[in-house]
């Protein structure tokens, strides 16, 4: 016997280390709780600094890590196959080492061309090559039967419900093994005598019962058989000679017997059930269509007669038969329009006798059909979860958490409910259900630190189950809620290491690839290797190409590259492409954004404030992250700085103005002035010097609007960064920007406000806890803030 000795390879690992070490980094960061408070206080500054080892990641400015892995594969049909030096380390990689339990993480084999590193890739020899593809062509079949399992037969049982209430054996096909099996022998006896029987219907229907209650291994060998064949060729000769039951009898055997989608018994029984329904009862009709999902063959005739009958009959349908047909529905992944009212009607009437499983059974139904539900049927239904959720299986409450974010459902018991309940399940939950659960509080911004870090705890040694969407979902729930978990360079580079091993399905889901380095940009980590890949011509058109809208997240990512990542030389969106989306997204920030009544108010003041309309402007300074800033340049000594000449009026250079300060103009400022002011006048009113406008507001002061009777600066060329000259972008911002009930900051947030210190801006918060209620105060009350925002002094000292 021939021995293949295999030696594993360890790939390149770039590491630096930093200014400061991990240990330090700890130290200096203290408890994740206390940071948890830190970051709930508005505008705190970020004073963590990086890990000084973190594995194959780039990091932005000061810290930077080279990650050079092995060539990950990506499919081109017709191309030919290359592999280099580097992979034959990844190659290595695939098969654990002494003492490890991971799954084997595979590359795929119908890769054509392979993804080459930023540098240093090398031709590998010809010899090996042969080897080196049967060998991952055999760990990628494995692979892809190891993902099906986990879809397919997940921990949780999908059909638990069926076990709460005996009307359900009537409804549903029993795929479990049968109770009492046949001998093999008798199997063959059948299949010998079919050649002779006259193929009468009762005796066919006898036979395929029979044969389905043969031993696994025995009917696994029944489909080639072309015996077993002409026994299904004489059911479809008799299909219509068959009574009602009968039929729904052989239908019931092809399941055991695992008879495939495609073949042409179903066919004929397919046909013959859409012509026979309308003569059939409810109970029968959910039965055929258990089976048909059995069978996984998509029936969408059949299930348009069936939602159609129930229409009809609503009035009839028993309780358990109302919770199977929205199974059904949830898994025939269609929603009845006609049906919607009365679904929600029904559920409300029989709330309170539904057992915990079967309203998990009912919200994966309307979550998989996309199916619409009111706000009120929902809350209900939350209401009872939330009391109730200790009693309730792991996989029916992720199914409600499914629904609760499809329907952006708000509902603060339920998930501090979820947040005592879920952390100690977690370790025995399987990676989808774990998914759901971060996505859960992702979408709805809800921010429980023992979920999170206990989601991440439990990630590392299941990531192997992940698929592409899971990983990304999983970084981009994290990176969303900007939370790096205590274990954070394992949970990251656990999760990295999935993007590379799955990189072949982002070639036809690229939308995943997106989402997860956005996540990860949100944290600061900037992979170079998948970047490179997301920002290369063929995969950005392969994007423009999706059916998601993904052209914001892909400016996003290009431009904070571009930002974060000076030293990163791989390749970049085309600037015309980015000029594109600046368009797209100032369109809508034109139509959706600056018109905001908060912004609006904030805009109008401050123009009055410092002078006129070129002292301020309401832009996106940072178009990429699709929120508005309101620009204000002073000098050093704080006066303001005209920079804003986007109209003929707002381009002429101010005049030399001299105000006396009469008790109508102060009268004026504090009570408000018409909109119908002339610019001049509006520079009147803000021609208060800076000492008394700040001592009539009660507020310190280092400057403020134009002194009275002194000149105004010369006007700077546009763009243009004037010496001395320090710049604001004040955030006026609402609820949705920050986590719910909380004052932190969600991860998109967190990174423009980053983005813009790098750029050297001054970031100032109006946050909306401040500002909103100031909204239905007295002008003079909203002036005195914004000056003081302006103005403060600790503000322009630290600038």
């Amino acid at each position: 016997m021939a021995t293949v000795l295999m030696c594993r390879r360890f790939p390149r690992l770039s590491r630096v280390t930093a200014f400061s070490t991990t240990a330090k980094r700890k130290a200096e960061r203290g408890s994740s709780k206390s940071r948890k408070e830190k970051r709930d206080k508005p505008g705190a500054a970020n004073t963590g600094t990086e890990s000084g080892a973190t594995i194959q990641l780039l990091k932005p400015q000061d810290y930077r890590v080279l990650y050079n892995p092995a060539a990950y594969a990506k499919g081109r049909a017709g191309s030919q196959q290359h592999v280099d030096r580097d992979s034959s380390q990844a190659l290595g990689d695939m098969f654990t080492g002494p003492g490890t339990t991971q799954p084997l993480q595979t590359v795929p084999p119908a890769s054509s061309q392979a993804l080459p590193p930023v540098r240093n890739a090398l031709p590998k020899p010809k010899s090996n090559m042969l080897l080196e593809q049967t060998i991952l062509a055999t760990l990628y079949k494995e692979e892809a039967e190891k993902e099906k399992w986990e879809v397919h037969d997940s921990k949780e049982d999908p059909r638990t419900f069926q076990k709460g209430r005996p009307e359900y054996r009537s409804l549903s096909c029993d795929s479990a093994e049968p109770a009492q099996t046949l001998p093999a022998e008798e199997g063959d006896s059948i299949l010998q005598s079919v050649a002779g029987c006259e193929g009468s219907p009762g005796i066919l229907t006898d036979y395929f019962r029979k044969l389905s209650r043969l031993p696994a291994e025995r009917r696994a060998a029944l489909l080639p058989d072309p015996r077993f064949g002409a026994l299904c060729h004489r059911a479809v000769a008799a299909i219509r000679l068959f009574s009602t039951p009968d039929l729904i009898h052989i239908l019931k055997a092809c399941v055991p017997l695992a008879v495939p989608a495609s073949h042409p018994l179903l066919d004929a029984c397919e046909a013959e059930f859409c012509r026979r329904a309308w003569d059939m009862g409810l109970e029968q009709l959910l039965l055929v269509a258990d089976c048909w999902r059995c069978l996984e063959r998509s029936v969408p005739s059949y299930l348009g007669i069936l939602f159609s009958y129930a229409n009809l009959h609503w009035k009839d349908l028993t309780l358990p038969q109302f919770v199977q047909l929205l199974y059904i529905i949830g898994e025939g992944r269609r929603s009845p329009a006609d049906l919607a009212q009365k679904v929600e009607s029904t559920i409300l009437k029989h709330l309170d006798a539904f057992t915990l499983e079967e309203l998990g059974a009912i919200c994966l139904g309307l979550f998989k059909s996309l199916s619409g539900v009111s706000a009120h049927v929902m809350r209900r239904i939350a209401d009872r979860v939330s009391l109730q959720m200790e009693d309730m299986s792991t996989y029916a409450l992720v199914n409600v958490l499914k629904m609760l974010r499809y329907t952006r459902m708000d509902h603060v018991p339920l998930m501090r409910e979820l947040g005592k309940v879920i952390p100690a399940r977690i370790p025995t939950t399987n990676i989808q259900g774990i998914m759901h659960i971060a996505l859960t509080y992702s979408s709805l911004h809800f921010f429980d630190e023992d979920v999170l870090a206990a989601v991440a705890t439990s990630l590392p040694s299941k990531v192997s189950y992940c698929r592409s969407k899971d990983a990304a979902k999983f970084l981009w729930s994290f990176g969303c809620l900007d939370y790096e978990p205590p274990n954070e360079e394992e949970f990251y580079s656990s999760l990295i290491k999935q993007l590379h091993t799955k990189l072949h399905e982002f070639r036809r889901f690229p939308e995943h690839l997106l989402t997860a380095l956005l996540g990860l940009a949100f944290v600061k980590r900037f992979p170079e290797e998948l970047i490179d890949f997301a920002l290369r011509e063929e995969f950005v058109q392969k994007t423009r190409g999706s059916k998601y809208e993904l052209n914001k997240d892909l400016f996003t990512l290009g431009k904070s590259v571009e930002i974060e990542c000076p030293t990163y030389r791989g390749s970049r969106l085309p600037p015309q492409l980015c000029q594109e989306f600046t368009e797209m997204v100032s369109s809508f920030a034109e139509q959706e954004i600056y018109v905001r009544p908060e912004i609006v108010e904030a805009t109008s003041l401050l123009e009055s404030m410092l002078g006129g309309p070129e002292y301020v402007k309401n832009h996106m300074i940072l178009p990429h992250t699709r929120s508005s800033d309101l620009e204000v340049r002073l000098a050093t000594d704080g006066h303001p700085i005209p920079f804003n000449f986007k109209d003929p009026v707002a381009a002429k250079k101010l005049k030399d103005m001299g105000v006396d300060l009469t008790d109508d103009l102060i009268s004026q400022l504090i009570k408000g002035t018409a909109h119908s002011q002339s610019p001049v006048e509006v520079g009147n009113e803000a021609g208060i010097p800076g000492q008394e406008q700040g001592a009539a507001a009660g507020t310190p002061c280092l400057g403020g609007a134009l002194t009275a009777g002194a000149k105004s600066q010369a006007e700077p060329e546009a763009g243009r960064w004037q010496p001395r000259e320090v710049r604001l972008a004040l955030q006026v911002s609402n609820r949705n920007h920050f986590c719910y009930g909380s004052k932190r900051l969600l991860g998109l947030h967190c990174l423009k406000r980053r983005q813009l210190r790098l750029l050297g801006y001054v970031v100032v918060e109006i946050p909306f806890w401040e500002w909103f209620p100031l909204l239905k105060r007295t002008r003079s009350e909203k002036l005195s803030y914004l000056h003081y925002k302006v103005f403060c002094p600790a503000l322009l000292t630290r600038a």
